[in-house]
């Protein structure tokens, strides 16, 4: 996995929730991009739980990037919803 992969990820629009895989089989839930942050060079990742826990975890570990569907927080109700 590249920091470029990643990156695209992170700032896709519309954000779209994804989970990074690791090398030794742990995996790390990404639900919007606040609970993502890397180093300036890109080398080191943190990965935030909504439990406040976090992950540091080393780019050249993470093995594949599995993205969700869109989110759609933004959008306005469809007729007849909310």
């Amino acid at each position: 996995m590249t920091i470029q992969q990643l990156r695209a990820a992170h700032r896709a629009t519309p954000f779209r929730p994804f989970t990074v895989h690791m090398a030794d089989g742990r995996s790390f839930h990404v639900p919007h991009p606040d609970f993502l942050s890397a180093s300036p060079s890109g080398r080191t990742i943190i990965i935030y739980r909504e439990d406040e826990e976090f992950g540091i975890l080393d780019l050249a570990l993470m093995t594949e990037i599995e993205t969700g569907p869109a989110s759609n927080a933004h959008a306005q109700p469809r007729r007849g919803e909310g």
